[in-house]
């Protein structure tokens, strides 16, 4: 997301029927450009170097004028930048001009930052905002009220109350109901923001998403079950080598990420390392090719004779944003369906997915004596405590094994 931007006075291209020349403030963005009108002209000889000459009349008012001008200009793109903000040339000129924006249809506004994200390829935040949208007119719906208007000051503290309840008895657990209402605080952080609406409507002052934290799920394969997993006969069930396969293959990766094996590429391999960018902290990497991961790579390459991608995730060379992120849900949702089956035929009880490799790959090595710092540095973590929450289940379990000893005395 880049929210630079460069301001500009500039003369109008065409000479008014006096002659004069309107004076525009040209915001610059992403190569795209936006003149706005500030209602003053002036003669073409009388501006130059984005200022009026003396030459012109009332020119210290006006010049004092332009800076104010751009003062204000600055201090929007400013605020933007701040708040991590994406944001349109309209959105600037419409805070600019202190326009009161007739916005206050929460429905409305959630839409067009839908519609903003997928023009910017942000497929995935556009999927989210999408299922917190859908949820509230489905409550919308079963309550009997209007689903195409929903004015930000209806969603107060009690309307998120009522509106948890209804999440819960539709199965919801926190960590679904939590991921909902982030989006709707999104919403509002962004429609303060730009100014759309008070922060007096603001109604996570009082409604706290931080009560819906759950209870940490044990994600981590132990070394025995890992062993399990490893050692699985797949001979009668063929189907299931994919899940498998891309399974082991983030495990001896360092944990790669599903949406990063997704789009390697062979080209990112060279003299025996994958060299990578990764998808979510663009971080790079450069990892050895263990003979475990070169077996897996091999086993594609006749699949694979004429694709970039080094797995058969993406169909073609040449798919859309869209066509890739509906390609990774589907495929991510098929492959952990799968895991849950080898789960199975391994006797293990917990919940297998594409992940629970990446922190079985740190819960292993910390427990065959690798250093967190070694360990939070092959994870590419740019903070060693983002490694300590991964690991805080097998310190749990070291500090009642300790314990326990007690018992012996």
């Amino acid at each position: 997301m880049n929210n630079q931007a460069s301001i500009k006075f500039v003369l109008g291209g065409k000479p008014l029927s006096n002659g004069q020349y309107l004076v525009y403030l040209r915001i610059t963005k992403n190569r795209k450009k936006k003149e706005i009108s500030l209602g003053i002209k002036c003669k073409k000889e009388d501006f130059i170097n984005e200022q009026f000459l003396k030459s012109h009349r009332n020119y210290k008012i006006e010049n004092e004028l332009l800076f104010k001008f751009k003062q204000k200009a600055f201090e929007i793109i400013r605020t933007f930048q701040l708040n991590d903000d994406d944001y349109s040339l309209n959105d600037f000129e419409s805070i600019f001009r202190g326009k009161s924006v007739n916005n206050e249809n929460f429905l409305d506004f959630i839409n067009e930052i839908i519609s903003d994200m997928e023009k910017s390829k942000r497929i995935g935040n556009a999927r989210a905002y999408k299922e917190a949208k859908s949820s509230l007119i489905r409550f919308l719906k079963d309550s009997k009220s209007i689903t195409t208007v929903l004015k930000f000051k209806e969603i107060t503290p009690e309307f998120l109350e009522k509106f948890e309840v209804y999440m819960r008895s539709r199965g919801n657990d926190n960590g679904g109901i939590s991921f909902k209402m982030r989006q709707i605080r999104a919403v509002f952080n962004r429609a303060i923001n730009r100014k759309l609406i008070s922060q007096d409507l603001y109604p996570f002052k009082f409604y706290k998403i931080s009560k819906l934290k759950s209870k940490p799920n044990k994600r981590a394969l132990t070394i025995d079950e890992f062993k399990k997993f490893k050692s699985v006969d797949l001979s009668k069930n063929p189907l299931l080598v994919e899940a498998y396969n891309y399974f082991m293959f983030s495990f001896y990766t360092r944990g790669m990420n599903f949406v990063d094996i997704m789009h390697l590429k062979k080209s990112d391999i060279i003299n025996g390392r994958i060299n990578y960018t990764r998808s979510k902290t663009k971080g790079k990497f450069t990892i050895e090719i263990v003979d475990n991961a070169q077996k897996i790579i091999d086993y594609y390459k006749t699949i694979q004779k004429d694709s970039q991608y080094i797995f058969p995730i993406l169909l073609n060379d040449n798919m859309s944003p869209t066509q890739i992120a509906y390609r990774e849900q589907k495929v991510l949702a098929r492959v952990n369906k799968k895991l849950k089956e080898i789960s199975k035929l391994a006797g293990i009880e917990k919940k297998i997915t594409t992940y629970v490799a990446r922190h079985s790959f740190a819960t292993i090595l910390k427990k065959i004596g690798t250093s967190t710092d070694v360990i939070s540095e092959l994870m590419g973590h740019s903070d060693v405590q983002i490694t300590m929450t991964y690991l805080k289940e097998f310190d749990n379990e070291e500090l009642d094994n300790a314990n326990r000893k007690l018992l012996d005395l």
